[in-house]
């Protein structure tokens, strides 16, 4: 029999559950809100604490709103739902603020307002998990179950792209019609500005059957299909072979973007947009200035400061995704003041970064890893007087900034840009400026 016990919410840690604490134990409660008294049953016991999900709630907190999607609590996608969304990103913001005073030991200068999007709908890149179902007779499309490998069995989701949302359960009845329906674990969706592209993870050669399906669903839905055999690199177009390329825009800057499905972008075009603008006018590149854009990607912020007259050199890790970057650079018209290097970013020292020249600014947008080995080959007399630092990763960010401090920077400023409503996911940007003796 399983029992339940009470528990006073006192915060909320980083993925949104209510802390409070019985007899000297933390207990971690899902559902829970700060405020709230909460009866809780725990599905992880430890010495030190435990992780429980809330089944009563005795005072409902003001902050409290009622999920939209029916499918909060089973799905895994979101974690946030139950909370307003103006409170969310302020869970967010003291989530960075307690990182940076702990792990880095260090306070801004300046809290950044925060950057706000669409609420709902805004998800344009997302990895679908697809499931046949032998004792249900059926196929499930959608994200996992909320601490669960088991696809969720999902009608809609609230966060995705409209469009796509909407095909949910007819992609679930096309993959059930097809003759390798338990071959096709994941779908992968990018969606451009001007198609949607569908990339189909398959496991066994589609059948000519398989192939009309797909080509008539494609027509009747104006999306297009790619395949993937193995790797990234084996996703090629199925249908329509004709159709245009995926991009998107930076209107502020000039800039137009092709990508592949495989290559990273980030899932909210339009928070993308005020990020660049925000990070631009922070670095406040000039025409006379050398400026690095360390983890560039495909140029999403290389070009836009080229677009200021600086030159810019970006550098990433992949040789593909450099490869693009100055295909994009060309066709914006900005090989002149642009190039790119494909270099190993985590084994970063003082000698190759001194090989790469002097730089008067950087702007560094690492994955969740951050970027410290790069932060550690900085440190003298030449460095950059300025450092824009844009992370998906709260902690990896407050361990970078407290080695910056340590090389002789000064934090001046950090926010949050709520990059991914209703999911415990922190985006934030940082400045840091060198501290003149």
């Amino acid at each position: 029999m399983t029992t339940e016990n009470s528990v006073t919410i006192t915060s909320l840690d980083q993925e949104c559950r209510g802390v409070g604490h019985v007899e000297g134990k933390v207990i971690f409660v899902e559902g829970a809100l700060i405020g709230e008294t909460v009866r809780y049953t725990s599905y992880r016991k430890k010495p030190s604490f435990e992780l429980a999900q809330a089944t009563h709630i005795a005072h409902p907190s003001s902050m409290r709103v009622t999920p939209k999607c029916r499918h909060f609590g089973v799905c895994g996608g979101c974690s946030m739902q139950h909370l307003e969304a103006n409170a969310q990103v302020a869970v967010k913001q003291r989530i960075l603020e307690d990182n940076l005073k702990h792990i880095g030991k260090v306070k801004a200068q300046i809290i950044l307002p925060a950057i706000y999007g669409q609420t709902w709908g805004y998800r344009e890149r997302a990895r679908i998990s697809v499931k046949y179902v032998i004792k249900k007779g059926k196929t499930l499309v959608g994200f996992h179950e909320k601490r669960s490998s088991f696809v969720a069995d999902m009608s809609h989701c609230e966060i995705l792209a409209p469009k796509i949302a909407r095909l949910l359960p007819l992609l679930a009845e096309l993959v059930n019609g097809l003759s390798i329906r338990a071959q096709l674990p994941q779908i992968e969706v990018a969606v451009g500005e001007a198609v949607d592209a569908l990339v189909l993870r398959i496991m066994e050669k589609l059948s000519p059957d398989d192939e009309n399906a797909l080509r008539t669903f494609a027509d009747l839905h104006q999306v297009q299909f790619w395949l993937q055999t193995k790797g990234p690199e084996t996703i090629v177009p199925f249908y329509p072979l004709d159709a245009p390329a995926l991009s998107y825009s930076l209107p502020e800057f000039g800039i137009v973007m092709p990508f592949a499905p495989a290559e990273f972008t980030q899932v909210n075009s339009a928070l993308n947009r005020v990020m660049i603008s925000r990070a631009i006018r922070l670095l406040d590149p000039q025409p006379n200035e050398r400026i690095a854009d360390f983890f560039c990607g495909l140029g999403n912020f290389t070009l836009p400061i080229a677009r200021s007259g600086a030159q810019v050199l970006g550098v990433e890790g992949s040789e593909a995704l450099v490869k693009r970057a100055r295909q994009n650079a060309a066709s914006n018209g900005l090989s002149a003041n642009t190039e790119f290097a494909a270099m190993n970013l985590f084994e970063m020292t003082d000698a190759s970064l001194a090989k790469l020249g002097h730089f008067d600014k950087l702007l560094i947008d690492p994955p969740r890893d951050g970027a410290m080995a790069l932060v550690q080959s900085l440190g003298g007399e030449h460095d950059p007087s300025r450092i824009v630092y844009v992370s998906c990763n709260p902690a990896t960010l407050a361990r970078d900034a407290a080695e910056l401090v340590q090389r002789g920077y000064v934090l001046k400023a950090a926010g949050v840009m709520n990059m991914f409503p209703h999911t415990s996911h922190v985006e934030s940007i940082a400045v840091f400026e060198k501290v003149v003796s």
